[in-house]
């Protein structure tokens, strides 16, 4: 059964998005999930689809861009992919390009500051945009509950309340598993090499 504990609304900046893309010139866009690649392809097609340079987190994220990137001839580049699918290794690893490298992160309010500060601290310029919000929906108890990112696992335990709850939490991978663990959950398993494959 699959019974959603978040669904996606439109975050504060995301009616900006198109003229961010279309006035400025960034090194990098950097992608975190399908939902955000989404958000961005629909602004990118809406600012006349420049030219730029993407990282995303994953091949689960890369896959949202095969389409566009056939059709667009060569304007819309998925460039890198850190070498675990996480946002802490791509905070790591996304090269720099020049003395002052631009970033564009189009993500979820919700969404963890470690893509932003990672990069900071190694001097890129981060600008985030806000382009989406994760909303809660009911959801029922469960034995195991499969959850794909930080914000899921919080909305699950905000949905628990007070109640104890000591069943098996299955997570995409480290960075929600880690949040889960944060919230006291026991029951944590995830993938060590995160992706479709893993």
């Amino acid at each position: 059964m699959e019974l959603p504990l978040i669904e996606h609304a439109p975050g504060v900046d995301l009616d900006r998005l198109p003229s961010v893309l279309s006035d400025n010139v960034f090194d990098w866009i950097v992608i975190t999930s399908p939902e955000a690649g989404s958000v961005f392809l629909e602004a990118w097609r809406a600012a006349g689809m420049p030219h730029v340079k993407i990282g995303v987190v994953g091949a689960g994220t890369a896959s949202i861009f095969k389409e566009a990137m056939q059709s667009s001839k060569q304007l819309l580049d998925v460039a890198f992919a850190p070498s675990k699918a996480t946002g802490k290794v791509l905070a790591t690893e996304l090269p720099k390009i020049g003395n002052k490298t631009t970033v564009l992160y189009p993500a979820s309010e919700k969404a963890s500051n470690e893509i932003e500060e990672g990069l900071s601290k190694r001097g890129f310029e981060v600008p985030v945009q806000n382009v989406d919000q994760m909303v809660l929906k009911q959801a029922l108890a469960a034995p195991v509950v499969t959850v794909a990112s930080p914000s899921a696992i919080r909305a699950w335990k905000n949905l628990l309340s007070d109640s104890e709850w000591n069943n098996s939490v299955a997570c995409i991978g480290e960075t929600t598993a880690a949040m889960a663990r944060r919230l006291g959950f026991r029951n944590v398993y995830y993938p060590t090499q995160p992706g479709l494959e893993g």
